[in-house]
């Protein structure tokens, strides 16, 4: 398949693996850009700049295709050494990055130095205008259905997508909700360029996380997710579960007047416990509603395949039938 999205990161298939914490090492990343879609490295999971320039180095002996690195910037008291992990990158040779949560604008004129090119993540369309304006290559259009942070302003990917499309100049890919060949031609069929898949990934065989992550997620419906954070403006998506509704017990008692310190037992430190131990009920993980839609653990590259499959058939079979 061939579309701006494809011809921008030199890969096959407009499909990308979204950033992920402790989902998104080297193992996954190979294992999509192998099988012809964009794998990207989880920079933040990297304690360091140096793990993360040791999981390049992995990730580049298990792949000989295009992979990126995801970095997520986010206010803190004592944040991460971003110029240290943006050198890592620079010196692992890596050409693709995926930039999250606040603008990157003062890290693009190293990047853009380095002959990197960005592709931003925005959940409305008035922040992917400012990525284009300042100039990130490539947006990922982020919709409420996502895991992880859909923003706060509740716009599912049907009303999303036509208006980044009447919007946008730089090609974008559909994010939240993506799962399968349906994904993939709704996602072409509303002006995006592709798609990126989070929780989706999750569920293969090559995702280096506990099997009781992956049989949790097929064995969720899409009414399992839950919303939390709210009244901090910090909301997530998450899979329900026992911590999850402890936390938003507290949410109910507390109103208000909640504070971060009040939920750090059900958020932090949990991603560990989850993804390596397989402990499901220790807190709140990302996870999008497109849980519904998985039914099975295959290969990244089954998956591929069959989604770029599926996609072709309902384009040439099933749509050419009814004009």
């Amino acid at each position: 398949m061939k579309t701006r999205i494809t011809d921008l990161f030199q890969i096959e298939q407009p499909i990308i693996q979204g950033g992920m914490h402790f989902v998104g090492l080297a193992e996954l990343a190979a294992a999509v850009s192998n099988a012809g879609g964009l794998g990207i490295i989880t920079g933040l999971t990297q304690r360091t700049p140096d793990d993360l320039a040791r999981e390049i180095a992995r990730c580049r002996s298990m792949t000989d295709k295009p992979f990126g690195v995801n970095l997520t910037f986010l206010p803190a008291v004592n944040p991460p050494d971003y110029p240290g992990y943006i050198r890592a990158i620079i010196d692992g040779g890596v050409k693709i990055v995926e930039t999250a949560g606040n603008n990157p604008q003062r890290w693009l004129p190293d990047l853009k130095a380095a002959g990197i090119k960005v592709i931003h993540k925005c959940t409305s369309v008035r922040h992917s205008l400012k990525a284009e304006s300042i100039g990130c290559d490539a947006i990922s259009v982020d919709g409420f259905e996502c895991g992880g942070h859909p923003g706060e302003d509740d716009v599912p990917n049907f009303i999303l997508l036509p208006r980044a499309a009447e919007a946008l100049t730089v090609p974008f890919v559909a994010s939240g909700g993506m799962a399968d060949g349906r994904s993939l031609a709704a996602a072409l069929a509303l002006g995006a360029e592709g798609m990126n898949m989070g929780t989706r990934f999750m569920a293969t065989v090559e995702a280096p996380i506990h099997q009781n992550v992956k049989e949790a997620l097929v064995a969720a419906s899409e009414l399992d997710t839950r919303l939390i954070m709210r009244p901090l403006r910090n909301t997530e998506r998450v899979l329900i579960n026992a911590g999850v509704e402890r936390l938003i017990e507290k949410e109910k008692t507390l109103g208000s007047s909640i504070k971060f310190e009040d939920i750090i037992q059900e958020v932090a430190g949990v991603y560990p416990s989850v993804m390596q131990r397989g402990e499901m009920d220790a807190g709140a993980w990302s996870c999008g509603m497109v849980a519904g839609l998985i039914h099975d653990i295959p290969t990244c590259k089954e998956l591929i395949d069959r989604t770029v499959a599926e996609a072709e058939a309902i384009v040439r079979k099933r749509l050419e039938r009814m004009f």
